[in-house]
């Protein structure tokens, strides 16, 4: 997988997340020392070229809304569900 430095930091960071527990950007962008990049996180969330393995899937709005997903939001919904009924 190929991506610019900062990419990399945050697909490294969604590694980090435990199957079934979801993160904001907010969290990611602290988790890699940029709290203040919670837009560029999205960014580099939307630019992740294997969402499963890296699970882009496991990030929501502050707010709580699913939010967008490059592979289609009802997939995002059902792998959250999916995740939630193995714990």
């Amino acid at each position: 997988v190929k991506g610019t430095n900062f990419q990399v930091a945050v697909w490294r960071a969604l590694l980090q997340i435990e199957p079934g527990s979801i993160n904001s950007y907010a969290q990611v962008a602290a988790a890699v020392d940029r709290p203040k990049a919670s837009r560029a996180v999205g960014t580099a969330i939307g630019a992740n070229p294997v969402g499963f393995l890296i699970p882009c899937h496991r990030v929501l709005q502050q707010s709580g809304k699913i939010g967008g997903y490059r592979w289609g939001e009802t997939r995002k919904h059902a792998i959250h569900a999916w995740e939630s009924a193995r714990d």
